[in-house]
């Protein structure tokens, strides 16, 4: 299988994108939700500044504002309708400015946004992104609020131009949509049923994304590890993360999120035998207990998922696994909530994603009785969070002594300016601030994007202090490396050309072919 792609969908330069000074017009994308909003909100910068549109210095003087939106959590939709009110001023005051609001919110609401909020200039949903550009020259050229929802996919996103928010990282969807009926959520109503892309489509992707510089990429999918249910291939996941061990120059893969129900020994083989695939696994309980996870519709239980951790932690001893957590789900009693407290007890989660459960109009949960009042869910997240706070640091003083290799941010930043620490995400993905050496010169200073060798001396709950080039352990020698990367060139890159400075001329050598063995898909 080669890795020729499918052909990208060209975006139009638009008359919108220009002031009537001929200038053009700056945008900013503002992303509510998960990590396939981020990865969207990517595609949503491609496309305007492929339409003539240009990023803005300064995201509140943005002459577009898009908003990204989620429609997973209840304070995903009022932040979308505090930003939407306070823009309502913003824009009385500034001519010709524009707001679109697109994504999972925007497919459930429709027209209702424009109802509440008429100063939106175009509504788009989850199957339409590459519409923006188009949307809002409708919407400029008629006057009027543009709404254009469609029920299925008109193009897949990958094929859309990506403005990428890391030289380092690249996010990689393999799949959209999912065909899972869990009666709290209402991501499959939004985003369709599972539609997998080509082996050879992703992997070209990838090889692209290492050509450009990224020595990092995590896989996305709703449930990414269905992967291959389209083409009836139950392992094409696990031999997806086999090929990324082929792709010379990818230094870290990582991938989110799987299902438990589909998760199979092919896929931690693979983990544990891929060099590039990282030591985390992100697996969602959602709840301990079995009642719960039936009345959920997830189609495992408490005794599966211990066992799946178990087995990952047999293969991959040192695997930091985080999860997501809902309390106060209806009918949830004190017997049920106490069988979530003993199971993550049991599976000592490097970190939880714990969320109050609130009623999301649209979902069968929606519409069971029993539902928990307020008081009994919050004092139940407050005793959930304060045990896994204890594991999480508990866990992280664990780390204390390893020696980790630190990918640097430039998102993340520095921790201390006073100590020079800068911050990154070892290998198990823990954010880590380091210490820089006392008489460190720049040679010493990494960019983002470089390697930082150092030793954990410190933890807390959400991070861990590796201050081993300036305060050692006692008896240790000081500890502390830089390896300056490919990533860290394209940073470099980056910052000359956001400079107006002649970048360095790029590998113009033709990406390696890199084979899967897996059955192509017909073109939709």
């Amino acid at each position: 299988m080669s890795l020729t792609a499918v052909e990208p969908t060209l975006i139009e330069r638009s008359p919108a994108a220009l002031r009537r000074d001929g200038t053009p017009r700056s945008y900013s994308v503002r992303t509510l939700g998960c990590q396939m909003n981020v990865h969207d909100s990517e595609r949503l910068s491609g496309s305007l500044e492929a339409a003539g549109y240009v990023a803005a210095e300064d995201a509140e003087s943005a002459d577009v504002i898009v908003i990204n939106t989620c429609a997973v959590r209840e304070n995903a939709a009022n932040k979308l309708y505090g930003n939407l009110g306070y823009l309502a001023s913003v824009k009385r005051e500034r001519e010709d400015m524009q707001i679109a609001v697109g994504g999972c919110l925007a497919q459930k609401d429709q027209g209702v946004i424009v109802q509440k909020a008429p100063w939106v200039d175009v509504v788009f949903g989850t199957h339409n992104m590459g519409s923006l550009p188009a949307l809002l020259e409708r919407a400029r050229h008629n006057a009027e609020a543009q709404v254009e929802i469609l029920e299925s996919l008109e193009v897949f996103p990958s094929t859309l131009p990506t403005k990428r928010d890391s030289a380092s990282s690249g996010w990689v969807s393999i799949s959209v949509g999912c065909n899972n009926t869990c009666t709290f959520c209402i991501v499959p109503a939004l985003r369709g049923k599972e539609k997998d892309r080509r082996p050879g489509d992703i992997l070209a992707e990838v090889q692209a994304l290492v050509d450009d510089g990224a020595i990092e990429v995590t896989l996305l999918g709703q449930n990414v590890n269905t992967y291959g249910v389209e083409f009836g291939d139950r392992q094409a996941f696990g031999k997806l993360l086999r090929a990324m061990g082929d792709i010379e120059g990818l230094e870290r893969v990582r991938f989110t999120s799987p299902h438990p129900a589909a998760f199979t020994e092919d896929v931690i083989a693979a983990m544990a035998e891929t060099h590039n695939v990282m030591p985390v696994l992100h697996m969602p309980l959602q709840s301990g207990s079995d009642a719960v996870l039936k009345a959920m519709r997830r189609s495992y239980r408490s005794k599966k998922f211990l066992g799946i951790l178990d087995a990952v932690r047999e293969r991959i001893p040192n695997a930091a696994i985080t999860t997501d957590i809902i309390v106060g789900f209806p009918g949830e009693t004190d017997a049920d909530f106490a069988d979530t407290l003993r199971v993550v007890e049991e599976s000592r989660f490097a970190t939880a994603f714990t969320f109050q459960y609130s009623i999301r109009p649209g979902t069968p949960a929606a519409e069971m009785e029993n539902q928990l009042p307020k008081a009994i869910v919050q004092e139940r997240y407050v005793q959930l969070t304060a045990l896994q706070e204890r594991i999480s640091l508990e866990e992280n003083q664990a780390q204390i002594g390893r020696t980790v290799e630190v990918l640097v941010s430039a998102a993340e930043g520095k921790k201390d300016v006073a100590t020079r620490r800068f911050s990154g995400r070892s290998e198990d993905n823990r954010l880590v601030h380091f210490a820089l050496p006392l008489d460190a010169n720049s040679a010493d200073e990494p960019r983002p994007g470089d390697v930082v060798t150092v030793a954990v001396t410190a933890a807390a709950p959400h991070f861990v202090i590796a201050d081993s080039a300036i305060a050692p352990a006692p008896g240790e020698p000081a500890l502390y490396a830089v390896r300056r990367t490919r990533a860290g060139d394209a940073w470099d890159r980056r910052q000359a050309e956001s400079c107006g400075v002649p970048a360095p001329a790029a590998d113009a050598a033709a990406p390696r072919v890199v084979s899967l063995g897996l059955p192509a898909l017909r073109s939709r």
